[in-house]
């Protein structure tokens, strides 16, 4: 195996470690008519058989499978049969705004009599809270709808009850060591489901439901064959929620996202996704999984991180063009805000990093007072890329707390580190929440050192030297005679993500020319094999030597309606 060691220009240790790749699997799905490139590709992502790569419905996981969910949808059908009051309880994130939307367009297709409400984050944190059920009373439902959150609102799901509201809770989150008193909860992760994906995404979780009540709706005859397809109309949002949300795209979730995608490529998507593919500037017929996750799920999380994600949810659930359009402008401005906001907190971050070397540490813990508690998990995010470390960014709130959002590299899962620290110290977190890659959590602001030290000490116990090496996977070279236009083509056609990553290849070449783009960017010609290639590295002005050894990834470049191959170097030495 090929291991080459270099320093990158945030001079991190990296390691590039091309992908391993089944010859078996390869010659397999070469005999079922895959290109060896394309064989050698999937097979380095567990794919053994073609049919392994059919996002078509026939491959769907049958909701029955999941558990709770045909209990659910009986639920729900006596509810619109005697019309109750439901009230879906939404999550401030892309997941929850599109399993909120997805929800309210269902049920109320299906004649429910439904609303919503979606805290704010900074007034009320996360989940269920007695403080969000005592807001949603206001309304007298009968019934709350947790979506992509509720697992671990015990005390919330209590005060509901006390209050004669029933709680359905559907989530994806891992549950804590006690389940809430809800009447119902549908979560592949809940103990006893059996569910073979345990990946879906919140607002998977709640299509999922929807296809048992529409099942239980038709066995009462109250269900139409036109009433029905409203659930194919919905998932242009499941794919959005599920790619941005970065669950893994296992074979379930990839069928989702790709049968979204499509609907969104052929037109046929709703007018606030259109509207946020339009001030995003790209082009429906050709979007892709990764425009999904980077140009308009943070557009969307916009609202939640700097105001209320009601503007999001409104956005997605308009049927009138000029209004998606008018608030789709409003969620560009706030991404805009959002990103200067984080560039200065980054800024203050490695300011504050320039004394000491986070290499010498296991983990990064940092607080400033001016920083904003929606953009500290982004920070946190871009400070694990550039260090290779779990980090925990805090931000002040109130009544003398700090609330902090981590992020997690591979070898450390963050909320059972919390878990382990909270055991070992009781006093020092108040509260937490979250999975392997990514936690919330509050804490006195007066105990900030204490929890810093506390937190390094258990992840100096929990990371090997070897965890804390930066790897870059790769798919090896690439004959330049696949480096094609048909080839980019083919590869933006499918559905990449978490647990199904991009391809991407290393190589050696020649540097033929190079110039400055926007004043920040490197426009390329490269050559190997005789072939001449363009490509453009961002955020670089540096200019390159002769040779170089680059990781990059295949790319379409539009210009004045011409399409063209070009390389996009992601690394390089």
């Amino acid at each position: 195996m090929l291991n080459l060691k270099i320093e990158p220009f945030n001079h991190t240790a990296m390691q590039i470690t091309p992908r391993e790749s089944p010859q078996d699997a390869q010659k397999s799905l070469i005999s079922e008519g895959l290109s060896p490139e394309m064989a050698k590709i999937f097979a380095a992502r567990g794919i053994t058989e073609r049919a392994q790569l059919d996002t078509s419905f026939a491959h769907l996981l049958p909701f029955d499978k999941l558990k709770n969910a045909k209990k659910m949808a009986c639920m729900l059908a006596d509810a619109i049969a005697s019309q109750k009051k439901l009230m879906v309880i939404a999550d401030y994130d892309c997941d929850g705004a599109t399993a909120c939307a997805v929800a309210l367009k269902g049920l109320r297709a299906f004649g429910a009599i439904v609303d919503f409400i979606v805290p704010n984050r900074f007034e009320y944190g996360y989940g269920l809270t007695p403080e969000i059920v005592h807001l949603a009373a206001k309304g007298h439902p009968d019934i709350l709808i947790t979506v992509d959150n509720g697992i671990a609102s015990v005390e919330g799901v209590l005060e509901a009850n006390r209050l004669s509201m029933q709680v359905l809770v559907t989530d994806h989150h891992l549950p804590g060591d006690a389940l809430p008193d809800a009447a119902c909860i549908v979560n592949p992760n809940q103990p006893g489901c059996t569910f073979p994906s345990k990946h879906l995404a919140g607002v998977g979780v709640m299509f999922y439901v929807l296809l048992a009540l529409r099942a239980e709706l038709r066995n009462r005859g109250q269900m139409t064959e036109d009433r029905g397809r409203i659930l194919i109309e919905l998932l242009d949002l499941v794919a959005l929620g599920t790619i941005a949300d970065v669950v893994r795209l296992d074979q379930n979730n990839r069928i989702l996202v790709q049968q979204g995608l499509q609907r969104i490529r052929a037109g046929r998507t709703c007018a606030g996704i259109n509207a946020l593919i339009q001030v995003s500037k790209k082009s429906p017929a050709r979007l892709t999984s990764q425009d999904l996750g980077f140009a308009i799920g943070p557009r969307l999380n916009a609202a939640g991180r700097l105001e209320d994600m009601r503007i999001g949810i409104d956005c997605l659930l308009t049927e009138d063009a000029n209004i998606a359009m008018q608030i789709a402008a409003q969620l560009d401005s706030l991404n805009r805000e959002r990103r200067n906001i984080e560039i200065d907190m980054q800024d203050s971050a490695l300011i504050a990093l320039e004394s000491v070397d986070p290499h010498e540490n296991s983990s990064l813990v940092l607080f400033n007072d001016t920083w904003h508690q929606g953009v500290i998990g982004i920070l946190a995010s871009r400070l694990k890329d550039k260090f290779h470390r779990p980090v925990i960014a805090f931000a002040e709130a109130s009544n003398g707390e700090l609330k902090g959002s981590g992020r997690s590299i591979p070898g450390l899962h963050l909320r059972d580190a919390l878990d382990l620290l909270s055991k070992r110290h009781p006093k020092l977190i108040r509260k937490f929440g979250g999975h392997a890659a990514a936690a919330g959590l509050s804490i006195a602001k007066s105990d900030f050192t204490a929890f810093a030290d506390a937190f390094e000490q258990t992840a100096r116990e929990l990371l090997s030297s070897d965890d804390l090496l930066m790897r870059i996977e790769t798919d090896g070279a690439l004959d330049s005679a696949a480096m094609t236009l048909s080839a980019a083509q083919q590869l933006d056609e499918q559905v990449w993500g978490q647990g199904f990553p991009a391809p991407q290849f290393d190589d050696l070449f020649s540097v033929l020319s190079q110039r400055i783009v926007a004043e920040k960017h490197l426009k390329l010609r490269l050559t190997k094999d005789g072939q001449h290639i363009d490509a453009m590295l961002f955020g670089q002005n540096e200019p390159l030597p002769e040779r170089i050894h680059a990781i990059y990834s295949l790319n379409i470049n539009e210009y004045n309606g011409n399409h063209s191959l070009q390389l996009i170097i992601r690394h390089w030495e």
